[in-house]
C-alpha cells in the first residue's frame, strides 16, 4: 500500500480555501479547484517505494498484473481505469457533456489524424475514453443536471418577461421532446454579436429581481451564474437545466451525453479514467457548439440524489450503486471499527473527515490524515482499516 501524492488544479472556478481546508493547508490566496488521485497521465499521482516518488502510471505499465490484479487487466487494459477527484467549485463549472466511449475514440482518432496536439486549447478529445461520473457531496452541493420537460423550462423562460428569449422558448413548444430540447439549446448558444449581449443582460436583470422577490425560487441559483459570468449565453442555457441541490452523503450520477454544471461546494468525484469535456458556456475555454450538440442527449429528465446501500458481506459499508463496473464508490464511517478492504482489484482510499489507519497482513501501517490518500494494489490480501470519527471513501472496480 502506497500513501499517495497529488496534484492540485489551480482552474479558475476553484475556491481558494476549500481544498486548503481539507488538506490542512494554509490557502494560498489563489483558486485551488480540483484535487486528482489516480494515474491519468495528465496529473499522475505519486507514490514512494523507496527508490523516491514515481509516478502512479509508470508504476502500473511496468507490472500491470501486479497492480491491477489479472482480472482487471482482462477486463478494463493496462490501465487504472478510474480516477478519482475532490471537486471544489467557488463558482460555477462550466456548462458540459462527455461523450460516449464510441464518440470518444472517433473523436480522438480524428483529432489525431489531423495533427492537433494533445494539449491544443483547441482539442476536444484528449484521450480515447468516456468520462460517465459520480459525484457525492461532502457538505450542501448545488448545480445542474439534464434537462427540464420542454413546457416547464418554457414557462421558466417566459416567466421572466424577457423577449429577447422569444427565439429560445419558440423551439420548446415543438411536440417531439428532443426535437424542442435541441432546437432551444441550439438556439441559446446560437444567440450572436448585439442581440446575444441584450439577452445575456436583459434576463441576467430579470432573475435578479425574481430571485430578490423569492429568494428560495426557481430562478434564485441562478443568480451566482449571472454574477460570475456577465454576458455569457451559458446563462440561457442553464435555465434549460434542472437545479439540484445535494446534501452531505448524497450523490449524483451522470452518464454520456447528460448535461450539467456544477454551482458551489465541496465533493467527492469518481469518474473513468478520461478527461474529455465538451463546453457550452460558462468558460473562457473552447466551446465547439457543433460537437458538443451531436454527444448531447436530448431526452428529459429527473435527477435524485443518489443514498449508499449497505454492502452485503462487508459490514459497516456503503455503496452509491451505478451501472458502471469500471469505477465502484463507497464509504465508511469508523467510530473505533475495524473493516477489511484490499483484495483482488486495485483502489484508492481517500480520508476525508478525521484519521484512519491502515494496517497490512504482514504488519505495516499507513495513516492517513483528513484529505490523505492511498492505494492499494491488487494482491489479493486483506487490509485492516480502523479510525476514529473518520470518513473514508473506496474507489475501485467492479470485477
Amino acid at each position: 500500500m502506497d500513501k499517495l501524492v497529488n496534484t492540485v488544479r489551480p482552474y479558475a472556478w476553484g475556491s481558494v480555501t476549500a481544498l486548503p481546508e481539507l488538506l490542512g493547508q494554509e490557502p494560498t490566496g489563489e483558486p485551488q479547484a480540483e484535487l486528482w488521485m489516480g494515474a491519468h497521465p495528465g496529473d499522475p499521482s505519486r507514490a514512494d517505494r523507496g527508490e523516491g516518488p514515481r509516478r502512479l502510471d509508470e508504476l502500473i505499465a511496468a507490472d500491470p498484473e501486479g497492480e491491477l490484479g489479472a482480472a482487471s487487466v482482462a477486463r478494463f487494459g493496462p490501465t487504472l481505469p478510474f480516477l478519482l477527484k475532490v471537486l471544489a467549485p467557488g463558482i460555477p463549472i462550466s456548462i458540459q457533456a462527455h461523450p460516449s466511449l464510441d464518440q470518444a475514440r472517433a473523436g480522438f482518432a480524428a483529432e489525431n489524424a489531423l495533427g492537433i496536439p494533445l494539449d491544443a486549447p483547441h482539442r476536444n478529445y484528449r484521450d480515447a475514453n468516456h468520462k460517465p461520473e459520480l459525484i457525492c457531496a461532502l457538505g450542501d452541493f448545488d448545480g445542474l443536471c439534464g434537462f427540464r420537460r420542454p413546457a416547464e423550462a418554457a414557462a421558466l423562460l417566459a416567466g421572466l418577461d424577457v423577449p429577447a428569449l422569444e427565439p429560445v422558448i419558440a423551439p420548446l413548444r415543438a411536440e417531439d421532446e428532443s426535437e424542442a430540447l435541441s432546437g432551444a439549446l441550439a438556439a441559446a448558444l446560437g444567440l450572436d454579436g448585439p442581440a446575444a449581449e441584450a439577452a445575456v443582460r436583459d434576463t441576467a436583470e430579470a432573475i435578479g429581481k425574481a430571485a430578490a422577490e423569492d429568494p428560495t425560487g426557481p430562478y434564485a441559483p441562478y443568480t451566482r451564474i449571472a454574477r460570475d459570468f456577465p454576458g455569457d449565453r451559458g446563462l440561457i442555457a442553464g435555465l434549460l437545466l434542472n437545479h439540484v441541490l445535494l446534501r452531505a452523503g448524497e450523490a449524483l450520477y451522470l452518464g454520456a451525453g447528460v448535461p450539467h454544471a456544477y454551482l458551489h461546494g465541496v465533493c467527492v468525484e469518481l469518474q473513468a479514467n478520461s478527461d474529455n469535456v465538451l463546453r457550452a458556456g460558462l468558460t473562457p475555454k473552447h466551446i465547439d457548439v457543433p460537437e458538443l450538440l451531436r454527444v448531447v442527449e436530448f431526452a428529459p429528465s429527473a435527477p435524485e440524489p443518489l443514498l449508499p446501500v449497505p454492502v452485503d458481506g462487508t459490514p459497516g459499508e456503503e455503496l452509491y450503486p451505478v451501472p458502471i463496473d469500471e469505477f465502484r464508490l463507497s464509504r465508511f464511517d469508523l467510530a473505533g471499527q475495524e473493516r477489511t478492504v484490499g483484495g483482488e482489484a486495485p483502489q484508492i482510499l481517500l480520508c476525508t473527515a478525521g484519521n484512519a489507519r491502515l494496517t497490512s497482513a504482514d504488519g505495516e501501517v499507513l495513516d492517513l490524515a483528513q484529505g490523505e490518500s492511498a492505494f492499494l494494489p491488487a494482491d489479493g490480501t486483506p487490509t485492516r482499516l480502523t479510525g476514529t470519527a473518520a470518513t473514508v471513501f473506496r474507489a475501485t472496480v467492479t470485477l
